[in-house]
C-alpha cells in the first residue's frame, strides 16, 4: 500500500472560528480528518505528523524550514510521498527553501492548503487536500512521478521554486510567471512530463544551513540616497535589488557609488525584475550597463521568493563570495532558465 506522511504546520486548511472573538484559530489535524471521511476512501496508508505549536504561516522562519527538511530526510526511506499542509502567504518561499535544502530529491513534496477553512461549506481545502495526496502517490514504473518540491492549489501543479502567490481572494491563489505548470487535475490527472525534473541518480542529501542576512532594496522612482544607503551601507551580507524591467535602474552617479560601494565592501547584489514575467539582462539597455559592468549578478527570470531562499541557502554552506556569485546564475533546481 502506498504510504504517504501529511506534515501539518497549520495555515488556513486547518481554522475554525473562535466563538468570542470571531478571528480564525487553529485546530488539530483528527478535526480536519473528520471534515474530509474521503480521506478513509483512498487506498493509502496515511500517517500524519503535527507541528507543536501550530504556526500561522506568517511567522514561518528558516529553523522550521530545516526542520521539515530534516523530518522528510528522517522520513524517507519509509514513505513515497510527502504532503505538507502550509499557509498560503509563505507557501512559496517554503517550497523555494525546501527545493534548495532537499538534493537529489526522487519523491514528490506537494505543498497544499487552502483560501478558506476546511469547515466552510464552500472551502477549496477538501479538493486540495485530496488531489495532492493523489499527485503524491503517483508512481510511473515504480518510481515517483514527480521528484521534486512543488504546489498544488486549484486544479495545478506548480514547481514551488517557479510560484508566487498572487491572489488572496480568489481560489486560485498561486501562478507559476515563467515556468508551464506541471500537471493539472481535470476529470483526470495530466502531468506534463516534458516540464518536470527528471529522477537524480543519487541519494537525497539534505543541507540545513540558512544565512537570513539579506537585505532587499526595491527601486521607485524618486527613491532618495537616504533610503538607499540605508540598505548598502547596512551590515548585511547580500542585497536582492528588486528593478525596472529587465533590470534598470537609475543611473545617477550617487545610486551607481553606493551599490560600488556595497559591492567593495563584500556584499553580493543580485538583480530581479519587479515584473513578475520576463528576466533580468544586464547590459541589455544603457541603464543596467553600469550594473553588470560594476559585478552585480543577474537573477534571470527567478521569483522574489526563490532568490531570497537561494541566498540563503547558499550563503549558509560555506562557501566563497565568488562560489555562491557563480551558483546563483546557475540553475540548481530548476528555479531559473539562465
Amino acid at each position: 500500500m502506498t504510504k504517504i506522511l501529511i506534515i501539518y504546520t497549520g495555515g488556513t486548511i486547518g481554522m475554525v472560528n473562535d466563538t468570542n472573538t470571531g478571528a480564525l484559530i487553529p485546530f488539530n489535524f483528527n478535526q480536519i480528518q473528520q471534515n474530509v471521511p474521503e480521506l478513509a476512501r483512498l487506498n493509502y496508508d496515511l500517517e500524519v505528523h503535527s507541528f507543536d505549536p501550530i504556526l500561522d504561516s506568517s511567522n514561518m522562519h528558516p529553523e522550521i524550514w530545516a526542520e521539515m527538511a530534516q523530518l522528510i530526510y528522517n522520513k524517507y526511506d519509509e514513505f513515497d510521498g510527502f504532503v505538507i499542509l502550509h499557509g498560503s502567504d509563505t507557501m512559496a518561499f517554503t517550497a523555494s527553501a525546501l527545493s534548495f535544502m532537499l538534493q537529489d530529491l526522487s519523491k514528490p513534496v506537494v505543498l497544499t492548503g487552502s483560501q478558506l477553512p476546511i469547515g466552510e461549506i464552500r472551502t477549496d481545502a477538501k479538493e486540495n487536500l485530496i488531489t495532492a495526496l493523489e499527485i503524491a502517490a503517483t508512481k510511473n514504473n515504480g518510481l515517483a512521478k514527480i521528484p521534486e518540491v512543488c504546489i498544488y492549489f486549484d486544479s495545478q501543479l506548480f514547481r514551488g521554486n517557479r510560484s508566487i502567490k498572487y491572489n488572496s481572494e480568489k481560489f486560485e491563489a498561486f501562478r507559476s510567471p515563467n515556468y508551464p505548470i506541471l500537471a493539472e487535475a481535470g476529470v483526470h490527472l495530466t502531468f506534463f512530463n516534458n516540464y518536470i525534473l527528471p529522477q537524480p541518480r543519487k541519494p537525497l542529501k539534505v543541507l540545513l544551513n540558512f544565512n537570513s542576512n539579506i537585505g532587499v532594496l526595491k527601486m521607485y522612482p524618486g527613491i532618495s540616497a537616504q533610503a538607499v544607503k540605508a540598505i548598502t551601507h547596512s551590515p548585511v551580507d547580500a542585497i536582492v535589488l528588486e528593478t525596472f524591467g529587465s533590470g534598470n535602474t537609475t543611473t545617477a552617479d550617487w545610486f551607481i557609488n553606493c551599490l560600488q560601494e556595497a559591492i567593495d565592501s563584500g556584499k553580493i547584489i543580485v538583480d530581479i525584475s519587479q515584473c513578475q514575467r520576463g528576466s533580468v539582462e544586464l547590459g541589455k539597455y544603457e541603464t543596467s550597463k553600469k550594473l553588470q559592468q560594476m559585478g552585480v549578478i543577474s537573477g534571470y527570470d527567478m521569483t522574489f521568493e526563490a532568490t531570497i531562499t537561494k541566498l540563503m541557502y547558499l550563503m549558509g554552506q560555506g562557501l566563497t563570495k565568488e562560489e555562491v556569485i557563480e551558483l546563483m546564475e546557475q540553475s540548481l533546481r530548476g528555479e531559473l532558465t539562465a
